[in-house]
Formats: C-alpha cells, sequence, structure tokens
C-alpha cells in the first residue's frame, strides 16, 4: 500500500485543517490508519487513528477534542481535520498504516509511511 498525503499549505490561527490520505492497493481497507506530525526539531507525534472499519476513533489527549478523522475504504482515503489551529500546529503530518487492524496510538506500530505534507498556521 502506497500512501499520498495532501492539504497542507499556510493556514491562519483560528482556521481548519483539511488533510487527506489516499492509499494505493486493496489492502487498505484492512488497515488501521493514523495521523501523526513532527513539528521542526521535534519528535514525530501522534495525532490521530482510525480501525480498519472506521468505527473506533483515538485522538492525542493534547489536542483537546480539535481534530477529527474519517476514512472512507470505497475511495481508500482517510481525511484528517483540525479545528481552532494554532501555531504550535505547524509542521509536517503524515499519514501511516498499521497492521494492527483495530487501530493504535502508538507510532510504533505503523510501519507504511506516506510522504508528508506540511502545514504552516500563521498568527
Amino acid at each position: 500500500v502506497q500512501l499520498q498525503a495532501s492539504g497542507g499549505g499556510l493556514v491562519q490561527a483560528g482556521g481548519t485543517l483539511r488533510l487527506s490520505c489516499t492509499a494505493s492497493g486493496r489492502a487498505f481497507g484492512a488497515l488501521g490508519v493514523g495521523w501523526f506530525r513532527q513539528a521542526p526539531g521535534k519528535d514525530r507525534e501522534f495525532v490521530a487513528a482510525v480501525d480498519w472499519s472506521g468505527s473506533r476513533l483515538f485522538y492525542a489527549d493534547s489536542m483537546k477534542g480539535r481534530p477529527a478523522i474519517r476514512r472512507d475504504n470505497a475511495k481508500n482515503t482517510v481525511t484528517l481535520q483540525v479545528n481552532r489551529l494554532k501555531p504550535e500546529d505547524t509542521a509536517v503530518y503524515y499519514c501511516a498504516t498499521t497492521t494492527f487492524r483495530l487501530g493504535t496510538r502508538s507510532i510504533d506500530e505503523y510501519d507504511g509511511w506516506g510522504q508528508g505534507t506540511l502545514v504552516t498556521v500563521s498568527s
């Protein structure tokens, strides 16, 4: 499965971010999918994840209800929306897959990574 993240760019603080992760390959629907981000000089961190069916959702506690993740297996796509953006949300956002179908927050469980898309939040 190959992943393509899109939707990054320059966004104003207080606005909404919408990213898409599109996959090639029939196996996508059997995989858990997560979104992670990496700010300059920092480790990559978990943002949100979804299980293979789209029914189990996981979010980073630190983001306090701002993100929303959805998947559409018919379109091989997982989307991430982040509301009430802050300058500290500036990062490269990555989507990734895991064979742990039920979904997980653990970055160590993910082994299929997209190329990342840069999001810059201006104050």
